[in-house]
C-alpha cells in the first residue's frame, strides 16, 4: 500500500479524534475517564498489535537503548498531547476551537523542530515563511468562520 494511503488514514483518524474524544468526555462526565479510555486504546493498539506482529516475525529482540529512549519519548509527547486536548475540553474549549488550533499549530512546530534537528543543506525558501503566515491565517479563518452550534 502506498504511504499516501496511510497519510489518509492518519488524517481521517486524527480528524475525527477531537470531536469523538469530546463527545466521549462529556458522556463519561469526567475527563480523566476519557483519558483512561484513550490509554486503554493506546495499549490495545500500540502495545498488543506490535507485540503480536514482532513476535510472529521473530523480532522481539535487539532493541537499542537510544532507539528505545527516543521512541518512548515520542510516545510520551503523543500521550501528553492527548492529555492537553482533554484538559482544553475540560476548561471549556470546544472541538471547533481546540482541534483547528492544534492541527494548525502542530505542523508549524514540526517544521521548526525538523529544521533544528535535521538542518537543511540550503537556506529555506522565503515561501516557507509565507506558508507559516498562511497556516496561521487559515487556522484563524477556520475559527472565525466555524459553524455556529
Amino acid at each position: 500500500m502506498s504511504w499516501i494511503a496511510f497519510v489518509g488514514g492518519a488524517v481521517l483518524s486524527w480528524g475525527l479524534y477531537g470531536v469523538s474524544l469530546h463527545k466521549g468526555q462529556v458522556a463519561l462526565g469526567n475527563p480523566l475517564r476519557a483519558l483512561l479510555c484513550v490509554g486503554i486504546a493506546y495499549f490495545l493498539i500500540g502495545v498488543l498489535v506490535p507485540l503480536v506482529a514482532l513476535s510472529a516475525q521473530g523480532e522481539l529482540r535487539n532493541f537499542t537503548v537510544s532507539g528505545t529512549l527516543i521512541a518512548t519519548a515520542a510516545g510520551t509527547l503523543g500521550a501528553l498531547g492527548a492529555v492537553c486536548i482533554i484538559y482544553a475540553f475540560r476548561a471549556g474549549g470546544s472541538p471547533l476551537y481546540v482541534m483547528p488550533l492544534v492541527f494548525g499549530g502542530a505542523p508549524l512546530i514540526n517544521v521548526i523542530a525538523t529544521v533544528i534537528l535535521h538542518p537543511p543543506k540550503e537556506a529555506p525558501s522565503p515561501l516557507l515563511y509565507v506558508g507559516f503566515l498562511m497556516a496561521a491565517a487559515g487556522a484563524g479563518m477556520v475559527l472565525y468562520y466555524r459553524p455556529q452550534g
